[in-house]
């Protein structure tokens, strides 16, 4: 049996992402991002000989409105291609959250989810983005770009607020990057990926098929989404934690214009942020990656603490091992639930497939999730060649794990 990564996390940050309403002040919202970060990012440090890529800031992009919450400029990195990958571009954006309310907005403007004056000036590429062969088979050698995600609604929004000084300008963000990029050798791609996690995995579902319209038909385009299959799912309270949010966020940053109308012509705006309910109709081919027991949508959609005032999901919670069986099956209903979710997605040829039965968040740009001798499996194949078998066309994808606990490879979240 391979390991299971014990990620450790004080309880203080298990207070939900942009759901309280409470008025705790500074260090609560720090929590809130001390999690996310947790989350979404490798615990080990960067080794030796670690891969670290410098911030770019877009030039022109405050010309165009297309600045981050606090009217900075917005970021990438780019590491260049080189061999047979020149040619080649994969373009992960980041993600992070959302902020739906003036305050948890204005608190994003102090750190580098809503401001390019905080982000780091170099980062470490791992996982999808590394540039070793024996890390990451398919994607090593070509042009990997780290989109910096500093609006808050998953690069959707349109508006602002000037009392107190927020732009909520991320459809403009991604358009200038994607305008940057092209202009730096991304229009001669012979092939690209967009890719993102968490946010941006949702992101890379809204931002899909504008993606593949960039390029020639000639040109072999395809989207993956990393964690970012938020289900519209209610809590163990009978609440809509996660709708009340997204109906926020859409509100007040003008998400509505910029989402597909294949949706919202059926359907109200905050039901199309939900992913379920935009993927069948996505015309590029798309992989969803996704555990089915999403330790974020646990944690903070389906267990937030405001659904659970006397604590009797806390040790569930927490390590889900301590589940009981009521609790397990609550958690199984989630897991079918995301299965129904994506039943007509999953019958096009031309998409792929890997749900594992894990509690895990973000499993391709870790390296130890993405591609190493014990990590997670599905048929003994790990996510990295997964993806790559269905990018070129190697084979079809559809792996779909069987229920907890029968996966041994699973690398599962337990905060203590």
């Amino acid at each position: 049996m391979n390991r299971v990564s014990i990620w450790v996390l004080s309880l203080c940050c298990l207070v939900g992402i942009g759901l309280s309403r409470s008025e705790d002040g500074v260090e609560e919202l720090k929590a809130k991002e001390s999690l996310l970060s947790y989350l979404e990012k490798d615990a080990a440090s960067p080794g030796a000989n670690s891969l670290m890529v410098p911030l770019t800031l877009i030039q022109g992009a405050v010309s165009k409105g297309a600045v981050c919450l606090d009217g900075t400029p917005p970021g990438y990195h780019l590491d260049r291609g080189f061999g047979s990958g020149s040619n080649s571009w994969l373009i992960q954006l980041e993600g992070g959250g959302w902020c739906d309310n003036i305050r948890t907005c204005v608190f994003r403007k102090t750190t580098r989810r809503g401001s390019s004056k905080f982000m780091e000036k170099q980062i470490n590429f791992t996982g999808i983005l590394s540039n070793k062969a024996e890390e990451n088979p398919d994607f090593y050698n070509w042009n990997r770009v780290k989109l910096r995600y500093c609006d808050g609604a998953s690069f959707a929004g349109e508006g602002q607020n000037e009392a107190n000084r927020l732009y909520f300008r991320g459809q403009r963000i991604w358009s200038a990057a994607m305008e940057e990029l092209m202009a730096r050798g991304m229009q001669n791609a012979e092939q690209a990926l967009l890719s993102g996690c968490s946010a941006g995995g949702l992101a890379s579902i809204l931002h899909c098929d504008e993606f593949k319209d960039l390029f020639p038909k000639t040109t072999k385009v395809k989207c993956l989404s990393d964690a970012g299959m938020f289900l519209d799912a209610t809590n163990v309270a009978g609440g809509h934690t996660l709708r009340d949010m997204y109906g926020s966020v859409v509100t007040l940053q003008g998400v509505q214009k910029n989402l597909p109308n294949t949706c919202t012509s059926q359907m109200d705006p905050t039901s199309c942020f939900f992913p379920q309910n935009l993927v069948a109709n996505i015309r590029t081919p798309m992989f969803l990656l996704n555990a089915a027991y999403d330790a974020w949508q646990v944690h903070e959609s389906l267990i937030p603490s405001s659904a659970d005032p006397h604590g009797s999901w806390r040790e569930c919670k927490m390590d889900h091992s301590h589940c009981n069986s009521t609790q397990m099956q609550f958690l199984q209903d989630f897991r079918n639930q995301m299965l129904n979710a994506i039943n007509v997605f999953s019958k096009s040829n031309q998409n792929g497939l890997f749900i594992n039965s894990c509690f895990a968040h973000c499993q391709s740009e870790k390296q130890d999730t993405w591609y190493e001798n014990d990590s997670p499996r599905i048929g003994n194949k790990a996510v990295a060649v997964s993806v790559g078998d269905w990018f070129f066309d190697r084979t079809a994808v559809k792996a779909i794990d069987c229920a907890y606990p029968c996966d041994s490879t699973c690398h599962d979240l337990v905060f203590k």
